[in-house]
């Protein structure tokens, strides 16, 4: 059957002939033959103009495309790899911080490296490179990601916040004026930030074991025989969970406001992300257990 492709401005892009059984990416590949710009992971097709993108695996018959029937076609612009941007984003902030570690006297002034180092300076250094040496690890070797791509323009953004942030908490906590908390102080927030490094691995692991390799297959995440995952039957994001619990432990190891505004700016964003995800399991699993909430238990 014959299919016409337009650009969601309503423009032609072609009409293609298609089976009731091809499927979206097969559609984005007919694309791809008539625009080699757009290849099939800058694609979106689109029912409607303002619609959603349909998923690659949908079926013309599925979508109820009809001979003579029309797809739009949005381009998201150019793509990197996930794996690409992720490696970015958490190598960044890892030599950021450690590049104020040493006091450089073009930071601090020339006698700055001689002053004292207080023993939470160089624990939070070394818990903030566990961290990211941590993503970037779990980049490689544990994520599985249902997306091959994202928009590049995500990458400059994302690094600038990371980035950013990295060189804002470091140029404090390691300067030679900080002032350290008590120690029952660091080793409170220093306990709480390994527990819960441990328990943000152990959902990204039971994660990657929901869905076999080289598939897109989703199912509803549970609780495993790691007593860590346990947080699964209060939250839906239980990683993001672990996460905030990690930057509050690490703002009260250190005391540092700097830090803190990093843990509520993460916070937020990632309560935003869970409560879309949040809404996306609920809509996409009829058994979906009900008494879960998106990312703190019982209240959001």
């Amino acid at each position: 059957m014959k299919v016409e492709l337009l650009t969601t401005s309503g423009k032609p892009i072609g009409a293609v002939e298609l089976s009731k059984a091809s499927t979206v990416q097969d559609v984005k590949k007919e694309v791809y033959k008539i625009k080699k710009q757009l290849y099939p992971e800058r694609q979106s097709i689109r029912l409607e103009v303002k619609g959603k993108g349909a998923k690659d695996s949908d079926t013309l018959e599925n979508l109820g495309i009809q001979d003579g029937g029309a797809l739009y076609v949005k381009d998201l612009g150019p793509q990197i790899g996930w794996s690409t941007v992720f490696l970015s984003e958490y190598a960044g902030p890892l030599f950021t911080y450690l590049l104020f570690y040493p006091r450089p006297s073009f930071i601090y002034g020339a006698d700055a490296a001689s002053s004292k180092y207080e023993c939470v300076v160089t624990i939070a250094a070394i818990c903030w490179s566990v961290h990211y040496a941590k993503r970037i690890l779990e980049t490689i070797f544990v994520h599985r990601f249902s997306n091959a791509t994202m928009p590049l323009s995500n990458l400059f953004k994302n690094c600038s916040y990371y980035w950013g942030f990295a060189a804002f908490v470091s140029y404090f906590t390691n300067h030679p004026l900080y002032t350290p908390p008590s120690d029952v102080q660091m080793k409170v927030g220093l306990a709480a930030f390994l527990i819960c490094e441990l328990g943000n691995l152990s959902i990204h692991i039971a994660l990657r074991n929901l869905r076999p390799p080289g598939t897109k297959v989703r199912k509803i995440p549970v609780a495993t025989g790691n007593p860590f995952t346990i947080l699964f039957s209060l939250v839906s994001c239980p990683n993001y969970t672990y996460e905030i619990g990690s930057w509050i432990a690490f703002s009260v190891m250190t005391g540092s406001l700097p830090a803190l505004i990093f843990t509520i700016a993460g916070a937020y964003q990632m309560t935003i992300w869970a409560l879309g995800k949040h809404r996306n399991y609920k809509k996409e699993f009829s058994t979906y257990p009900k008494q879960r909430k998106a990312i703190f238990p019982f209240l959001i």
